[in-house]
């Protein structure tokens, strides 16, 4: 059997862009945060995780060019030998002050921080519980540790408890889920979660890559509830809020520093370049002098949601600027995308497996630099194409 074969048997894609219904790897020629271009054809852009809309800030922009011409535009190396700048261990402060932890350890991307992170604290006889809808990065990170996995029905307290309640005492136990969930938008219940962490003897990480600069004026889920000193470890990634790639992990000061000595992604792998860290901190600082930023993209979410629900449409659970469109059916959505696509909105299909079966959607989120004009235009182009696509009456 040729260990290439599969390769030559997935068609799927190729008969989509065949087909001129492939929505995956647009190349954009232009993306100027709320509006993008795509071979001369204008797009208001509802597909992007820029909620505040950073990007293209002044502040920002001048940050990483200033970076790049004191440092250059790589470290060339890891942070654990030749790649760390004082502007790294900067950033690591700052960020640890804005989530409420004693210390941060900064990554070269979110994906890594999650491989990092739960590789190195889940070892041989520890126990990592996951919901199911957690990002790919934490499955992955639990499955590159040595410990044990196991999963529960998402946001289900009752099963959660099950899973917990199933875990000897001996057995060390660490709980990860996603704040604010990338697809459905929803939040994860934090104080019923640690409730049951601290019943069965559990530590407790978010991951905050879409809550961070959205949720708890900008702190995340935990500040959210109130809750920042009770959960253990908060991550977060740059490539979203922050305008920029990376991430970190949060807690305290014992905890990053065995993470620093023991992550395989953090010490295997090159640490982000100058531009990328002076982006991150010139985020921050935007977002500590423009929260009103914060309140904006939160109120757009607020007004688009109960617009939609008013028209017909499904948005599930959301309760955030992140408002999926639920269809329920591959083909269907793909169509919807298209439709959308080409009136000039872009959104996100999101087809099975990355969502169960029955369950296909398109992801729709908004950016605090979205004018009124364009989230009318939007809601517009979503109104026409339901009624044609016979999704609302």
């Amino acid at each position: 059997m040729d260990i290439f074969e599969k390769c030559s048997q997935f068609t799927a894609a190729k008969e989509a862009q065949a087909a001129g219904i492939y929505p995956y790897f647009i190349p954009l020629t232009g993306n100027e945060g709320s509006e993008a271009d795509y071979r001369g054809h204008r797009l208001i852009m509802c597909g992007s995780n820029n909620y505040l809309g950073l990007t293209t800030h002044p502040k920002v922009r001048q940050a990483a060019e200033d970076a790049i011409r004191k440092y250059g535009t790589s470290c060339t190396g890891s942070r654990f030998l030749n790649g760390t700048l004082e502007m790294h261990e900067q950033l690591e402060h700052e960020l640890a002050k804005w989530v409420g932890k004693e210390a941060a350890l900064v990554f070269s991307t979110g994906m890594q921080t999650n491989l990092g992170t739960i590789s190195a604290i889940v070892g041989r006889g520890d126990v990592v519980i996951l919901d199911k809808d957690d990002h790919a990065s934490i499955v992955d990170g639990a499955r590159l540790s040595w410990g044990e996995t196991k999963r529960f029905r998402h946001n289900d307290m009752t099963d959660l408890e099950r899973v917990l309640s199933g875990i000897p005492d001996s057995k060390g136990k660490l709980v990860v889920v996603d704040g604010l969930y990338s697809m459905g938008g929803d939040i994860a219940p934090l104080p019923e979660i640690l409730a049951l962490c601290k019943k069965y003897g559990a530590r407790l990480m978010v991951d905050d890559a879409h809550a961070m600069c959205v949720l708890g004026g900008g702190r995340g889920t935990a500040a959210h509830f109130g809750v920042t000193e009770e959960v253990d470890l908060i991550m977060s990634t740059f490539s979203k809020s922050f305008a920029s790639l990376g991430g970190f992990i949060a807690g305290s000061a014992d905890v990053i520093h065995y993470i620093k000595h023991f992550a395989r992604a953090l010490i295997f792998s090159a640490s982000i370049p100058p531009a990328n860290a002076a982006a991150a901190l010139a985020a921050l600082e935007v977002m500590r002098d423009e929260p009103e930023r914060i309140a904006r993209v939160n109120q757009i979410g607020e007004r688009m949601r109960q617009a939609y629900q008013a028209m017909g449409f499904n948005t599930g659970n959301s309760q955030s600027p992140i408002i999926p469109i639920l269809i329920g059916d591959t083909m269907r959505t793909i169509f919807v995308w298209k439709a959308l696509f080409e009136a000039g909105v872009f959104v996100n299909p999101v087809l099975s497996p990355a969502v169960p079966a029955g369950q296909e959607l398109l992801r729709t989120s908004y950016m605090a630099t979205h004018t009124e004009e364009q989230l009318e235009r939007v809601l517009d182009v979503f109104g026409r194409v339901g009624r044609e696509m016979g999704l609302i009456a």
